[in-house]
């Protein structure tokens, strides 16, 4: 990425780029058609048992909630942390009605204080954040050492550096839609032109997998998505570790849970 300019929004002022778009996120990403439902596709490809019965879950980069309404949808009985960088953001999601066993906390993603976010977990859900982070490397270990033996990661995330197609798709629906449409409803389109450059940017398939086998996640695969966004958005999937207290270390994989990878 070039060196920053005026103005100019990177993995270092993004959370405070949020603050400002805090109001009217959530009726930008509503229109975009699945977006909801992708999130709650990359929720139950981590296999949760029991509807979440017992279980700690960690939803990494939740911003005004969507991806903690989808882990909520999928483990409607566990007990959700919900960590954002940015106050207003936080403060949207909060505004929303959520059962007692949901809280929402302001942290950094990449300097987690382990005195407020104490593991282990059962699972980490990290939507739309490893692509924002300066060391992802750092942030997939840490992440990797609070989930319990055989406990998942699930990076929900847009990765198209693998694919000319994808890249073409991605540029043409950002500079058609996304960016236009972020300038009428904020007046500014700072943050989605951010958007565009960072997915750009960002690990190809075959990169951000081999990140995760490197620093130590096992049974590392990958989804795409349906419609529009297939090959754009993807499950990265991968677990500590470890076979998980009581679980048959022979049992299948469950159809809805991992089910792709080259």
């Amino acid at each position: 990425m070039s060196p920053q300019q005026p103005g100019r929004i990177d993995a270092g002022n993004v959370s405070r780029s949020f603050d400002v778009h805090a109001r009217t996120y959530d009726k930008l990403v509503g229109a975009n058609p699945g977006y909801h439902e992708h999130l709650r596709l990359s929720a139950k490809r981590m296999g949760l048992p029991g509807g979440g019965a017992g279980l700690r879950l960690l939803d990494l980069g939740c911003g005004t909630g969507a991806s903690t309404a989808a882990l909520l949808e999928v483990a409607p009985q566990a007990e959700i942390t919900a960590v954002d960088a940015s106050v207003e953001m936080l403060a949207q999601a909060r505004r929303k009605t959520w059962p007692s066993t949901v809280r929402f906390v302001h942290g950094n993603a990449e300097e987690l204080d382990p005195a407020k976010f104490a593991g282990p977990y059962d699972g980490i859900l990290a939507a739309y954040l490893l692509r924002n982070l300066t060391d992802r490397n750092a942030a997939l270990r840490r992440y990797r050492g609070m989930l319990k033996p055989g406990a998942p990661l699930a990076v929900h995330e847009y990765s198209v550096a693998d694919s000319p197609r994808s890249r073409a798709v991605w540029t043409a629906v950002c500079w058609s839609v996304i960016i236009p449409m972020g300038r009428i409803r904020t007046g500014s389109a700072d943050l989605y032109r951010y958007l565009w450059r960072s997915v750009l940017d960002f690990d190809g398939v075959d990169a951000f997998t081999g990140r995760m086998t490197a620093v130590g996640f096992e049974d590392v695969r990958v989804q795409t998505m349906p419609g529009w966004q297939q090959h754009i958005v993807h499950t990265f999937l991968g677990r500590s570790p470890g076979v998980p207290l009581g679980a048959d270390p022979d049992a299948p994989t469950p159809p809805e849970g991992l089910d792709l990878t080259k």
